[in-house]
């Protein structure tokens, strides 16, 4: 693939101003990890989710300590924790899940399935509820389990490390940085050679696109070589390669410092996959230059495709009465809350298709149709960006991003 001119809109670093309650961090959590393993289960319809274990995953949190409250609201689901005493939200973080996808299958119309989530917590002083959220018929989060949880006397196990881990680059201190594990999947019986290899043409890629690559002083990298159980063709979709197994998958970071995951799979087909909030997943294939910032911008920042493909089982995701949660795509029903501000002055909404902008550039900022995976009535903000085609993330999606970073640096 020929090289490309990348032209890059700095946007500045800063945290949303959603987040007006400042949650005082040492009043509340002791500076430890709580991990909570959940099961969720549903068809087309519904679906139910419960606590399966609670974990003491480590005496160190590697989150933020001053953003406490998601200041996004993006996402199907959002996990909460309360104080018990005052019932006051001390801290919350919104994320998606295999489910949604599962729902807009056929197979969902016949039979409910159980998927895995893991969610860490910073470890609280007292007793609290945690309460797992997902949207209403409003799109208001609304409380779907609620459990009680308090640290003194609660039978808690212990989360040890059991894949092989090792710092790939460290910057500082983990709750002053983006902690990012890459997990080495089919590594077993490779020489070591091929493993560090592989673990620095991923930590590579990782930074080679902006914003990531003017912020790479906000990372630590870290590997862990495991067999996490990713496999391509979820839900019927050759090039879909993720995991089921998301327990499995923490165990085996085990108490790694781990904001965001990658599961580096030692295979050379193409293919990848990710979930807010959850992992992303990217093969060895020549183009996993380009698969992993696309597939991160979704786990990252929560970031929408941009793509059409009317051929997939969920296309008509975002073809709804609402506006669509991702930050980068809309359906006109709420566009004052998208890029509009953003326009030049003058831009006709929707804007018509620019077919002369090449696609190693974004081309200007518009509202073109065709997106979120449905050619009509879901638009995007440029012609070609990294979450359609490969191009350089549009301004759009790095303002997104470094809004999540200024998260986990300050």
């Amino acid at each position: 693939m020929k090289t490309r001119i990348i032209a890059f809109m700095m946007v500045a670093l800063l945290v949303p101003q959603a987040v007006a309650q400042k949650v005082k961090f040492n009043k509340y959590f002791t500076g430890g990890t709580l991990r909570i393993d959940c099961t969720r289960e549903g068809d087309a319809n519904n679906d139910t989710v419960w606590v399966s274990r609670w974990l003491d995953r480590s005496a160190y949190w590697h989150g933020s300590r001053t953003v406490m409250l998601d200041p996004f609201d993006n996402g199907d689901y959002r996990v909460v924790m309360r104080d018990a005493k005052s019932g006051s939200d001390i801290y919350s973080r919104c994320y998606s899940n295999l489910y949604r996808e599962y729902r807009g299958t056929p197979q969902a119309q016949k039979e409910r399935r159980a998927f895995e989530e893991t969610h860490l917590l910073p470890m609280p002083k007292g007793a609290v509820k945690i309460a797992l959220q997902r949207r209403g018929a409003d799109q208001q989060f609304v409380d779907q389990t609620v459990v009680d949880f308090d640290p003194e006397g609660a039978d808690l196990g212990y989360n040890y490390h059991i894949g092989e881990s090792r710092d790939l680059e460290i910057h500082g201190e983990p709750a002053h940085k983006v902690d990012v594990v890459i997990v080495a999947q089919g590594y077993d019986g490779e020489s070591p050679q091929k493993l560090n290899i592989d673990y620095y043409r991923m930590k590579e890629v990782l930074f080679s696109q902006e914003p990531f690559k003017s912020h790479r002083n906000d990372f630590n990298i870290y590997g862990v070589k495991a067999d996490v159980g990713a496999n391509f063709n979820t839900f019927g979709i050759d090039r879909y390669l993720m995991t089921f197994d998301l327990w499995k998958l923490h165990d085996r970071i085990g108490t790694t410092p781990c904001d965001y995951i990658i599961v580096m799979v030692n295979d050379e087909t193409y293919g990848g996959g990710a979930i807010y909030n959850f992992y992303a997943v990217t093969s060895m294939h020549r183009m996993a230059e380009y698969v992993l910032p696309h597939e991160f911008g979704h786990s990252f920042g929560g970031l929408a495709d941009e793509y059409v493909d009317e051929d997939i089982s969920y296309s008509g995701l975002h073809r709804t009465s609402y506006e669509p949660h991702e930050p980068n795509i809309t359906n006109l029903k709420n566009f004052d809350a998208k890029w509009k501000s953003m326009l030049p002055k003058g831009t006709p909404v929707p804007t018509p298709d620019n077919n002369d902008v090449p696609k190693s550039e974004c081309g200007p900022l518009g509202v073109y149709e065709g997106a979120g995976y449905s050619a009509k009535g879901v638009y995007r903000p440029v012609m070609h960006c990294m979450m359609r085609d490969y191009a350089p993330y549009c301004p759009v999606c790095s303002k997104r991003l470094e809004e999540i970073f200024g998260i986990y640096t300050k």
